[in-house]
């Protein structure tokens, strides 16, 4: 889709937002290590619905028993937040860089650093969580390692708050169907339902920015937007499960990696999960040519 499609409509004053969000963020605002019971013990449940396991209606599904299917998806879980806490902490230090370059009396600013606030519980929530679950924090590969240090380096208003977008409309699809359903596990719909309050008012900042941002861009700077935000979707999207999860389960990690890869089900998850925000994106005009194409192999697009 084409940069011309842009919608003309103004995003609303950014004081006026600002100064929404902060109201919402008195009102309803969370401490994880108070307000979640971290002694309670699992129940053996899921950690996602079974049809978002990467392995879901595989052979190498059929080949895990019904207690080793409920742990894997505990352990991909985990994996998520464990990418949730990479992709987080990037995106603090760019909210960082953003208020730097801004007037700190603004209410704009002032949200930026309350959002901060808020990813550093929300880290330390994950970081619990997954101890909880019984799995690790397992390091992102290298390459995704070192493309993130770049990122948050270098990146500016549309890439910030795009890439922003991405991640926790993602992330806030997948949590507000778990963070009701009894069948998973407590620790899980308690961090959930802690997230997806706190994200709203995260995800309604970066969308306003974002349009705002993005229609001062011209066409050169927008192109290079573009690529850059399908590398992030692509890193990002293929990094929410490690390898090592499927060790656990007594699964070779590389051929559940090259299954899970090319596992229908797990494409049509992640497309139906990201449809919102690949929607906003790409009414914009954010996502096309060379970009596109990191978006569809990442499994966004639909098949």
């Amino acid at each position: 889709m084409s940069a011309a499609r842009t919608p003309e409509v103004e995003p609303t004053d950014r004081e006026d937002i600002a100064k929404r969000l902060l109201r919402g963020s008195a009102k309803a605002s969370y401490d994880p290590l108070v307000q979640i019971d971290w002694d309670a013990p699992l129940k053996d449940l899921w950690g996602m619905r079974p049809e978002r396991v990467s392995l879901y209606g595989t052979h190498l599904w059929d080949r895990l028993t019904e207690e080793q299917r409920r742990e894997l998806s505990r352990l991909e879980v985990a994996s998520t937040m464990a990418t949730g806490i990479w992709f987080e902490t990037i995106l603090m230090q760019m909210l960082v860089r953003h208020a730097y370059h801004n007037d700190p009396t603004s209410l704009h600013v002032q949200y930026a650093y309350t959002e901060i606030a808020d990813e550093c519980r929300h880290t330390i929530m994950f970081a619990k969580a997954i101890e909880r679950l019984g799995s690790r924090a397992y390091r992102i590969d290298p390459l995704a390692h070192a493309l993130g240090r770049v990122f948050k380096a270098l990146a500016h208003g549309p890439l910030i708050f795009g890439g922003a977008l991405f991640v926790e409309e993602i992330l806030d699809r997948l949590q507000r169907e778990m963070m009701n359903d009894e069948s998973i596990e407590p620790v899980v719909r308690s961090t959930s339902r802690i997230h997806v309050i706190e994200e709203a008012r995260h995800i309604r900042y970066a969308r306003e920015e974002f349009h705002r941002d993005w229609r001062r861009r011209g066409p050169v700077n927008r192109a290079y937007s573009r690529l850059v935000l399908g590398v992030v979707a692509y890193f990002s999207a293929t990094r929410l499960v490690h390898p090592k999860v499927y060790a656990r389960v007594g699964l070779d990690p590389r051929e559940a990696r090259r299954v899970a890869r090319r596992n229908p089900r797990f494409i049509d998850s992640k497309t139906e999960l990201s449809r919102k925000v690949v929607s906003t994106l790409d009414t914009a005009g954010a996502i096309s040519g060379i970009g596109r194409r990191f978006w569809r192999r990442a499994g966004l697009l639909g098949r």
